[in-house]
């Protein structure tokens, strides 16, 4: 753990540090973190007005919703241990997910969001994540995150098109 900066959070103190705003500012605290992992827990899913929730509930698929806002949290502090601030960075593919169940708001209690970085460098990062349950797994897998990746413009329509 980096001393200087807080081992834990709650839900003010991450959504103060991520850009995911109001409700979709998904994890309730900061469990645990050091330079390659972070541990979240998160209550929201049981909420009946949850953003991702539809008309089938909320999917296991919104896991990987949950362990990007730990992986944006994780750059986060990373950064302010470094002196700086968080880059934009944006969630360009997840590989190799399984999900162990089908729903999440039928859960009760706390979910468990872990992210470990496995490699990276100043334009992508890797991280392997799992959402558990009462300790059971319920999503697992790999997320990419691109960083400072600007969106491209539409380009303008052609003078010669019809």
């Amino acid at each position: 753990m980096t001393p200087a900066l807080p081992a834990a959070l709650d839900h003010a103190g991450i959504a103060a540090l991520i850009p995911h705003a109001g409700r979709m500012c998904l994890l309730e605290r900061l469990l645990a973190w050091d330079a390659t992992t972070i541990r979240c827990e998160a209550v929201s899913h049981t909420a009946p007005d949850h953003p991702l929730r539809s008309a089938s509930g909320l999917l296991s698929s919104a896991a990987i919703e949950y362990a990007a806002q730990a992986m944006a949290l994780h750059g986060a502090l990373l950064a302010r241990a470094a002196g700086g601030t968080a880059r934009p960075g944006f969630l360009a593919s997840a590989r190799g997910v399984q999900f162990h169940r089908l729903r999440l708001d039928d859960l009760d209690g706390p979910l468990e969001v872990e992210a470990t970085r496995q490699a990276g460098d100043e334009r992508q990062i890797l991280y392997a994540f799992c959402v558990r349950h009462a300790g059971r797994p319920v999503a697992d897998g790999r997320a990419a995150v691109v960083l400072n990746t600007p969106l491209a413009a539409p380009a303008p329509p052609s003078e010669t098109s019809p």
